[in-house]
């Protein structure tokens, strides 16, 4: 038996139990992990809500972790015992003490970086490489605005797309939060509670608007980050912490001729190529110095419930971690 994070019933923080679980061994591909550190992400909020849904009830949360590979199934050849690796996406139930993982899910994590580093970067990290290089690459010369500037990803969006060379517009919620994304290389920061975001960006942008707008929030940005952007320009929405945006018609797109896309990390790492190459850019970065992680709020494990509700409601910066 091991410990682990168990959900029942959708709903509030509360409904995330500790509890006792069986584990199998691994089977046919598969290894077992003894986690180190597990990284919080809101898309773990988003399945305890049932926003998204689980496919099996109860369920434990969880897309990320590191740990140390203490058994291996049969056919798996490239891992060893003793081997610290870390994996992100999926599949889902990282909120353990230990787990059961499809070994061709996980990447090596290089010796420099520490589990709780790697945990809380893993998922953000890489959701940062394929938003800036993939889904709009970002090159010198651009100009781009970064909603929720100062949480996890938006950290990590910062510091990188500065490091290409683009000029990087922020919003926070808090003047704290404004000095962490000057801190992280944003060149402007609108703290969106004390000024209207879209005419501060048309006033930095003398009227031209953005290249592209990297969306987390959901509805209550939406409409505003489409009013940023230039002609042709990129709406990258991926993700909703504030709600789902409303629907509205394709019609909205036509007088700007904009761009719209909703990726997630699972299709941008579909393959075990592209989930090397991205996790091996992260990790590379890191080593470099070019990306700073900041694991600004660490919680035992068996308090995730806190850790949620703190994230929640807004009180967290930065990277969110939970040791076993």
């Amino acid at each position: 038996m091991v410990k682990a994070i168990r959900v029942h019933e959708l709903g509030g923080p509360e409904v995330l139990k500790w509890e006792d679980v069986e584990i199998r061994e691994p089977g046919q591909g598969e290894i077992r992990v003894k986690n180190k550190a597990i990284g919080l992400n809101f898309i773990d909020v988003y399945f305890r809500k049932g926003v998204y849904k689980a496919s099996t009830m109860p369920f434990t949360p969880g897309m990320e972790a590191v740990g140390e590979v203490i058994a291996l199934g049969p056919g798996v050849t490239d891992r060893k015992v003793g081997e610290v690796v870390g994996y992100a996406g999926g599949p889902m139930g990282s909120y353990t003490e230990e787990q059961i993982l499809p070994a061709n899910k996980v990447v090596p994590v290089p010796p420099s970086i520490s589990p709780s580093i790697a945990a809380s970067v893993m998922l953000k990290g890489m959701t940062a490489q394929f938003l800036l290089h993939r889904c709009f690459k970002v090159e010198p010369g651009h100009t781009i605005l970064v909603q929720a500037a100062a949480g996890g990803v938006g950290s990590l969006l910062c510091q990188w797309a500065n490091a290409l060379g683009a000029t990087v517009i922020g919003t926070v919620s808090t003047k704290e939060k404004a000095a962490q994304a000057k801190d992280d290389g944003c060149h402007h920061v609108i703290i969106y509670k004390e000024e209207d975001f879209v005419a501060r960006v048309n006033e930095i942008t003398s009227g031209n608007g953005v290249n592209v707008v990297y969306d987390s929030v959901g509805k209550d940005t939406f409409q505003g980050s489409l009013a940023c952007l230039k002609t042709r320009g990129y709406m990258v929405s991926f993700g909703q912490s504030s709600g789902t945006p409303d629907p509205f018609p394709l019609s909205v797109l036509a007088p700007k001729s904009l761009f719209l896309t909703r990726p997630s990390l699972m299709q941008y790492t579909a393959t075990r190529d592209e989930l090397l190459e991205t996790a091996g850019e992260v990790f590379a970065n890191i080593a470099s110095g070019v990306l700073r992680v900041r694991v600004n709020h660490t919680y035992p494990l068996s308090q995730a419930a806190q850790a949620h509700a703190d994230l929640e409601s807004r009180k967290t910066s930065g990277s969110v971690v939970l040791l076993p």
